[in-house]
C-alpha cells in the first residue's frame, strides 16, 4: 500500500472512529460569546450542531464590535466565516445590500419562521421578502438585577416598583456602605442605563417618539429633561472602578454581594447560574416597573456570508435549522438567560425570570425595539457618544438636548 493509500485509509478511521463523515457539513462559526455564562451557552448549540451531523469549528472574538470587524473584513479579503454573530438589529443590512450574504429562506419557510418569530425579530431577520439571518436568542437589555445578601443587609425589605422606589433602595445601599449601583463605565452600558430610564420613567410614548419617531418636540420636552436628569442621577451610584469595567465584572460584583443592583441586559442571568446562584434565592430580576412597563426586545442573529466553497451553504442550512430548533432553543436559553425566539418551547425547566419574561412577551403592546432596531448605526453610536459624554462631564442638559436632536436628523 502506498503512502497516499496509507493516508486516505488513516483518515477514514479518524471520521469513523469520530463519528465525522468527511463530507459532513462544516460550519467555522464567528461569535463573541467569551465570557463563562455565554461560553457554556454556545456549546449548547456546537453540541446541536455536531448531533445533527455537523462539524462545528469555533472561532470566539472578544467583544462584539471586534468580532462584527473581523467578520466584515473577512468577507472583502475573500475568506468568508460560514456564519457569523450579530445583533438583532441594523448592523448586518448593509452586507444584505451589498450582496455578500446567503438567505437561509429554504429553513425559514420549511419551519414556518413567520408563525412564531415576534414582530420585531421578524422585521429585522426579513429583508425585501427573504430571510439573511437566523435568530437565536431574544434579550431585554434593562432588567435590573439585585443581590439578596446585599439588600438584606442594607435592611431593603422588598423589590422597588417604581423609579423613587428605585432611588431610595439606592440610598440604603449607599449608607450601608455597599456599592449601590454595579456598573461598567463603558459607553454601551449608559446606553442601557439611558434605555432603562426612558422606557420605566418617560413610558412607551416617548420611548417611540425619541427612538423611532426621532420627534424634535419629544426631544425637547420637559419629560424628555426629566429622563436625561434621572439618567444622570444615577452618576452618583457607581463606584470609582466603574471606568472600563466589563459588564460581567460588575455582575460579580453583586454574586460575591459587593454591590446591590445592576440594570443589564439578561445575559447577566448566565453569569449568576455559571456562579451556581438561584434566582428568588441569591438575586431578583425585576423586568420593569409596573404592568405595562416595555418589554424591550434585543438579541443575537447569525448570518451567513456567500462563499465559494460548495459545501458551506450546506452547513448553513443545517445551521439555520439547528440553532432554531425548539430543544437547542431551550437549552441555550437556560445557559444564556435569554429568551427563546419562539413560544412553543417546554419552558418548565426555566427559571423565574426567564417564564416572567415569557409571560410579558406574550402581551405584544409591551414588547418594543432596543434603539438599535430604529436607529442606523451612525445615529446609534452618535447618541450613545452624547449620553457617555453627559454621564462623564458636566455638560448642560439643554445642550445634550441639542446634540441629541442634530445627531438623530444627521443620520435620516
Amino acid at each position: 500500500m502506498n503512502q497516499a493509500k496509507v493516508a486516505a485509509v488513516a483518515l477514514m478511521a479518524i471520521a469513523f472512529c469520530s463519528g465525522v463523515h468527511a463530507d459532513a457539513p462544516k460550519a467555522e462559526v464567528i461569535h463573541w460569546w467569551t465570557s463563562g455564562g455565554e461560553s457554556a451557552a454556545v456549546k449548547t448549540i456546537a453540541e446541536a450542531y455536531r448531533s445533527a451531523g455537523g462539524v462545528w469549528v469555533d472561532t470566539a472574538i472578544a467583544v462584539g464590535e471586534q468580532a462584527r470587524s473581523v467578520t466584515v473584513n473577512r468577507i472583502v479579503g475573500g475568506n468568508p466565516p460560514t456564519a457569523a454573530q450579530f445583533n438583532t438589529t441594523k448592523q448586518f443590512l448593509d452586507m444584505v445590500e451589498q450582496g455578500v450574504l446567503n438567505n437561509v429562506d429554504q429553513v425559514a419557510i420549511k419551519d414556518g419562521w413567520e408563525k412564531f418569530l415576534p414582530e420585531t425579530v421578524l422585521n429585522v431577520v426579513r429583508v425585501k421578502g427573504h430571510f439573511y439571518a437566523a435568530p437565536v436568542s431574544i434579550h431585554m437589555p434593562t432588567w435590573i438585577w439585585y443581590s439578596k445578601a446585599a439588600f438584606k443587609k442594607a435592611g431593603i425589605t422588598g423589590e422597588p416598583k417604581t423609579v423613587d422606589e428605585l432611588f431610595a433602595a439606592l440610598d440604603k445601599l449607599k449608607t450601608a456602605g455597599i456599592i449601590p449601583l454595579a456598573h461598567g463605565g463603558q459607553a454601551w452600558q449608559e446606553n442601557i442605563l439611558f434605555t432603562a430610564i426612558l422606557a420605566n420613567l418617560g413610558g412607551k410614548e416617548l420611548y417611540l417618539k425619541i427612538l423611532r419617531d426621532r420627534d424634535p418636540i419629544a426631544v425637547k420636552s420637559e419629560a424628555f429633561k426629566k429622563v436625561l436628569v434621572t439618567f444622570k442621577r444615577l452618576r452618583g451610584y457607581v463606584d470609582n472602578g466603574a471606568p472600563g469595567r466589563h459588564w460581567n465584572d460588575a455582575t460579580a460584583l453583586l454574586i460575591t454581594g459587593r454591590a446591590g443592583i445592576q440594570i443589564m441586559g439578561d445575559w447577566a442571568k448566565g453569569e449568576f447560574s455559571n456562579a451556581n446562584q438561584v434566582p428568588g434565592r441569591d438575586f431578583g430580576c425585576i423586568a420593569g416597573f409596573g404592568a405595562n412597563s416595555p418589554y424591550i426586545i434585543q438579541g443575537d442573529v447569525f448570518v451567513f456570508p456567500k462563499s465559494k466553497d460548495p459545501n458551506a451553504a450546506r452547513a448553513q442550512m443545517l445551521m439555520a435549522s439547528v440553532i432554531t430548533a425548539p430543544a437547542t432553543q431551550v437549552q441555550f436559553s437556560i445557559k444564556k438567560g435569554s429568551l427563546p425566539i419562539r413560544t412553543d418551547v417546554d419552558s418548565s425547566k426555566m427559571d423565574l425570570c426567564a417564564r416572567q419574561g415569557l409571560e410579558i412577551m406574550k402581551d405584544k403592546s409591551r414588547q418594543l425595539g432596543n434603539g438599535e432596531i430604529y436607529l442606523s448605526p451612525d445615529q446609534n453610536g452618535a447618541l450613545a457618544d452624547i449620553l457617555t459624554a453627559y454621564w462623564n462631564k458636566d455638560i448642560a442638559i439643554e445642550k445634550v438636548q441639542r446634540d441629541i436632536l442634530a445627531a438623530l436628523k444627521d443620520g435620516q
